[in-house]
């Protein structure tokens, strides 16, 4: 397929283009066969101009810091877009509001509104992704989520044009949201936040002493692997079935916070998946709960 995805990508974009790229180099788990293209966008309006000229029979999935999506070992076939690098701008715009560009890690975002002494921010510290993930699923940590500090955001449709859309088009639940419009994918939003004293860098320093403390922070994870089921944690429900410390193949449940699957350096995106479907089923079996993932699951199988 990358022959003829060569053939219909526009010259002038060639040069930010890598085919039959390993997007294990591009996820958090370190997993993950090749995308057939994988385009790093400088600007939105390259984007747009990309997006304008692609086929619209050729797939096109999104990518920030890859820490919420397994990707299968037979990859992703199509183009893989990654923000990050290229939509970057965080600004504040008078007393409270923020603008921050979709490929912003949300803990700059969290770092640089404390520096501004803005808040709540700090919670954004705690979500290992960018804004854009962060706006597509309502993340959230240490109690706080994304869209409640939603103004309004731009999006981009698949034809590459951009619209600006008001929070109020949204309709968001924990770690859900419901758009207005199907195909359009966020490339910037403005947060509102209030003034907040000092010690709102303080408190950042104390949950990031507390993340470390809980978390296997360092190892290769998705971050929490499934969400929280009502009145209840995965992570509880996890290690009460007695998964800490559970492997299959290269994959195993952390015995630190065991709502994380770790991959200790040799795992496939086969264990990793293996190993989700057998914690899932556990916890069914023990306790009569189904857990669903958090994480996003793409791509073929080898």
């Amino acid at each position: 397929m990358n022959h003829s995805l060569r053939a219909v990508i526009a010259p002038e974009f060639l040069a930010h283009v890598r085919f039959d790229e390993s997007l294990a180099r591009h996820t958090s788990w370190h997993v993950g066969g090749p995308a057939d293209a994988f385009y790093t966008p400088r600007s939105a309006d390259e984007l747009g101009r990309f997006l304008a000229a692609l086929p619209t029979s050729v797939p096109v999935h999104w990518l920030g810091l890859g820490s919420n999506t397994l990707v299968r070992d037979g990859g992703l076939r199509g183009v893989v877009i990654s923000l990050h690098l290229g939509l970057d701008r965080l600004e504040r715009r008078g007393d409270t509001h923020v603008h921050a560009d979709a490929g912003i890690p949300c803990a700059r975002l969290a770092r640089q509104c404390a520096k501004w002494l803005l808040g709540p921010a700090e919670f954004f510290a705690g979500i290992p992704g960018t804004i854009g993930g962060a706006l597509a699923m309502n993340a959230g940590a240490w109690g706080g989520e994304t869209w409640p500090h939603v103004a309004e955001v731009d999006v981009i449709d698949r034809r590459g044009a951009t619209h600006t859309r008001a929070a109020s088009e949204y309709h968001y639940g924990y770690r859900s949201l419901q758009a207005p419009v199907a195909d359009e994918w966020f490339i910037a939003a403005r947060f509102v936040f209030v003034p907040a004293p000092a010690a709102s860098a303080d408190t950042l320093k104390n949950l990031l002493v507390q993340r470390k403390e809980t978390q296997p922070i360092g190892a290769w994870s998705c971050g929490s692997t499934f969400t929280n089921p009502p009145g209840d944690h995965a992570a509880r429900l996890i290690e009460s079935a007695g998964l800490k410390g559970f492997r299959i193949g290269g994959a195993v449940v952390s015995t630190k916070h065991a709502n994380f699957m770790i991959n200790e350096g040799e795992a496939t995106a086969a264990d990793i998946e293996r190993l989700i479907g057998h914690v899932r089923d556990e916890v069914e079996r023990r306790h009569g709960v189904r857990l669903d993932t958090e994480v996003r699951i793409v791509g073929e199988g080898a």
